[in-house]
C-alpha cells in the first residue's frame, strides 16, 4: 500500500472563517478566538500526493474560491488531475484558475466527477471543457472523466476509490486514497461507504459545527462515525465558526484533532 501525503489546502465551511461582517469590518468570528492562527479558515479543498519513489502523482481535489492563495501558500506548484466531490460554489468556482496548473503541466487536466457534478459545473464553466487549441493556456482546459461510487481512479501511482455520501438534499463523493480518507459535505453515509472506510490508517472527515445541521454532519454525528471506523488519527475539516481551535483541541477524544488550513499529513502506507 502506498503511502500518501494529504495537504489541506482549507477548512472551512463554504463562508469560511471569519465571516465576512463584524462590528469592525474585519470579520465575524463567532465563537472562533481571532488570536489563535488555526481558526482562521479557507474554503475546504486537499492535495493528496504520492511519494516519487512509488511512481509520484497528486491529485487537487475540488478547486475552492481561494485555490490559488492556498497552492501559494502550501507550496504546491504542480497537480496531475482534478477531483470534484459535488458542483457547490464552495468547491468549484476557484476553476478559472487551473489555466495556470496546465501551464505548468503543459497539457488539458482530467476532472474526475459524477456525470451530475461535472454536467453542473461545465454548465457554468463551459469553455473550461472546450478543446485545448495549443499553443499556450490562455484559459483552464479539463477533460471529463465520470465516475461513480465504487469506481477506482488511477493518478500516478494514487489508487482512488469513491463512495457515495448523502449531502441532504443532494450527493457528494467521498475517496481513499489507501491508508488516507477524505470525507467532506455529507450528512449521513451509508453501509458501503463504511465498507470502503474499513482499516483506514487517517481519516479527514467534516465537522460543520456542534449542533445538528440538515446537510452538514455536526460534532456528535463525526464522533460516532470515527468510534465506528476506528482510524489511527481522525482529522476534522470543512469547520463552521462555532468550532474554535483550542476548544476542540481541549475537548476531542483521542484519536481525533480539529484540522487547520495548511496542515500536513504523512500517511504510512
Amino acid at each position: 500500500m502506498t503511502s500518501v501525503r494529504a495537504i489541506l489546502l482549507g477548512s472551512g465551511g463554504s463562508a469560511g472563517v471569519p465571516h465576512i461582517g463584524g462590528v469592525d469590518g474585519h470579520g465575524d468570528w463567532g465563537a472562533c478566538d481571532p488570536a489563535e492562527p488555526r481558526n482562521r479558515r479557507t474554503r475546504s479543498s486537499v492535495v493528496l500526493q504520492a511519494p516519487d519513489s512509488s511512481g509520484g502523482g497528486a491529485l487537487l481535489v475540488d478547486t475552492s474560491p481561494d485555490m490559488r492563495a492556498q497552492l501559494l501558500d502550501c507550496g504546491i506548484a504542480r497537480v496531475d488531475a482534478v477531483l470534484f466531490t459535488h458542483a457547490h460554489a464552495d468547491h468549484v468556482v476557484g476553476l478559472d484558475d487551473v489555466r495556470l496548473l496546465n501551464r505548468v503541466a503543459g497539457r488539458p487536466l482530467e476532472a474526475f466527477g459524477t456525470p451530475a457534478t461535472l454536467d453542473e459545473i461545465e454548465g457554468r464553466f463551459a469553455y473550461a471543457f472546450r478543446p485545448w487549441q495549443p499553443p499556450g493556456f490562455y484559459r483552464p482546459v479539463l477533460v471529463r472523466h465520470p465516475i461513480g461510487p465504487g469506481e477506482t481512479v488511477a493518478v500516478g501511482a494514487l489508487q482512488v476509490q469513491i463512495f457515495d455520501q448523502d449531502h441532504g438534499f443532494s450527493r457528494s463523493i467521498g475517496l481513499r486514497a489507501g491508508p488516507f480518507a477524505y470525507s467532506t459535505d455529507a450528512v449521513t453515509l451509508d453501509e458501503a461507504a463504511f465498507a470502503t472506510l474499513e482499516g483506514v490508517d487517517t481519516w479527514v472527515v467534516g465537522c460543520f459545527q456542534r449542533d445538528h445541521h440538515r446537510t452538514h454532519a455536526w460534532l456528535d454525528r463525526v464522533l460516532e462515525w470515527i468510534a465506528r471506523v476506528r482510524p489511527r488519527r481522525a482529522v476534522l475539516t470543512h469547520m463552521g465558526y462555532d468550532m474554535d481551535w483550542a476548544w476542540l483541541r481541549a475537548r476531542l477524544p483521542a484519536p481525533v484533532e480539529p484540522g487547520y488550513d495548511g496542515m500536513v499529513l504523512e500517511v504510512p502506507g
